[in-house]
């Protein structure tokens, strides 16, 4: 099992969640971040002030799922969530222990 954290553009929330859907994703958990990669943040205008906003806002999805279906899952989310500009994310792929549904008790990969 593969935990599969992305972070994106919040504009390409509903592209992504499509995407995941058509490769069969069942579930995922979406939280409002701030960060910045290698853009370091940018200015803004301000009522003629001008200021640098460092920590920009981005989504963060969350998805559980076997180790066969890691690869399509993280190709639906590059496919979705590419824009060809600077800040469009990064995907980490963490193997999972264990996982465990609080309602049946079910483990491992019947508890995705």
């Amino acid at each position: 099992m593969k935990l599969i954290v992305a972070i994106i553009k919040p504009f390409k929330l509903d592209e992504v969640r499509e995407a995941l859907a058509e490769v069969g994703v069942s579930g995922l958990t979406v939280t409002e971040v701030k960060g910045f990669g290698r853009q370091k943040g940018h200015t803004e205008l301000y009522r003629g002030a001008e200021y640098v906003v460092d920590f920009l806002p981005k989504i963060r999805v969350e998805l559980a799922v076997s180790a066969e279906q890691a690869d399509r899952a993280i190709e639906a989310i590059v496919k979705a969530a590419h824009t060809g500009k600077i800040g469009d994310g990064k995907i980490f792929v963490l193997p999972i222990e264990q996982a465990i549904r609080i309602r049946t008790s079910e483990s491992g990969r019947q508890a995705l």
